[in-house]
């Protein structure tokens, strides 16, 4: 098996729709080939939080697959969020992801598991089971501290030696236990490609890690991908300074009532750089209003961010 390399910036697209609400394959292939024109970005991750992936038909999430692989034309393996709640459910839809395309799994809880809690072995059998059945390359997704699903160190030490495990998207919010548990995951298994998704916060994590998995690469990839050189050359005034330049955009994408709202956000981030011309979303999603819109904008110019049209036309 060649390992996929996500050693840079993995960004997690958005779902591009119709104004009436249909999955607009060419759009979205227009913003996956814009992505990887970039050198530093490693892969294109679909189908999760930020790519509205539960609020898509199956037939509509495999053929993103199919769109996706098509555009990048291998330049990229494409990832695809794994959310079946029950194992050979998870198992089945992980299938279907390969047989479409896809190369790599983010492997969600069940999200049973954020109400209730999980039960001792139960992650180890899913991450097994999705490798077993599919041959996608997994990667372990860490939740927030905050929710049930958030794995305790020997599951998350059992995972990332598993076959098949290649990466971790860590996102426990919890510096205490990000300073305890990236080391011993990394002394367990000194191959697991370490991902911050820290969004809201990235500059604690940018100098422990291999790489970024998050949404905000949808929207300043370009600047991502100097914090995440800044953070390996140990250069925190370089990433200090990107990540102040950025402030006024995490502020406005992130920084809001749900994280949740940021998928919304990172739409209108994508209108205001000229790569999508509206932020059709589906529900549950609901539209931020005309207050927010201005305030992301904002937030655009403050950073001075240009429009992506104009960058392409530079090149």
């Amino acid at each position: 098996m060649q390992v996929m390399d996500l050693r840079g910036l993995s960004p997690a697209p958005v779902t591009v729709f119709t104004c009436d609400g249909e999955v607009d394959y060419a759009a979205n292939a227009r913003l996956a080939k814009w992505l990887v024109s970039m050198d530093g970005v490693k892969s294109l991750v679909i189908l999760g939080h930020a790519g509205e992936g539960t609020f898509l038909t199956e037939e509509e999430r495999l053929n993103l697959i199919r769109t996706y692989v098509e555009a990048v034309d291998g330049a990229v393996p494409i990832i695809a969020g794994i959310t079946g709640e029950g194992t050979k459910v998870a198992a089945e839809e992980a299938k279907k992801c390969k047989a479409a395309g896809a190369t790599g799994a983010l492997v969600y809880p069940n999200h049973g598991w954020l109400r209730f809690g999980f039960q001792k072995g139960a992650p180890q059998d899913r991450y097994k089971a999705i490798w077993q059945e599919s041959g996608l390359q997994c990667i372990l997704f860490q939740y927030p501290d905050a929710t049930k699903a958030s794995y305790d160190l020997d599951t998350q030490l059992e995972i990332a030696t598993q076959d098949g495990v290649v990466a971790t998207k860590n996102g426990v919010r919890n510096m205490k236990r990000w300073y305890v548990e990236i080391p011993e995951i990394k002394r367990a298994n000194p191959k697991l490609q370490i991902l911050s998704c820290h969004d809201e916060w990235l500059l604690p994590t940018m100098f422990d890690v291999d790489g970024l998995l998050v949404g905000y690469g949808n929207i300043a990839p370009e600047l991502l991908i100097e914090l995440i050189a800044a953070g390996k050359a140990q250069d925190y005034p370089r990433a200090r300074e990107i990540f102040e330049r950025l402030l006024p955009i995490t502020r406005a994408v992130y920084h809001r009532g749900s994280h949740m709202e940021g998928t919304v956000a990172l739409k209108l981030g994508l209108v205001h750089r000229g790569l999508l011309d509206h932020a059709t979303i589906r529900e549950p999603l609901k539209n931020l209003g005309e207050k927010a819109e201005a305030e992301i904008f904002a937030a655009f110019e403050a950073a001075g961010i240009s429009r992506a049209k104009e960058l392409i036309a530079a090149e």
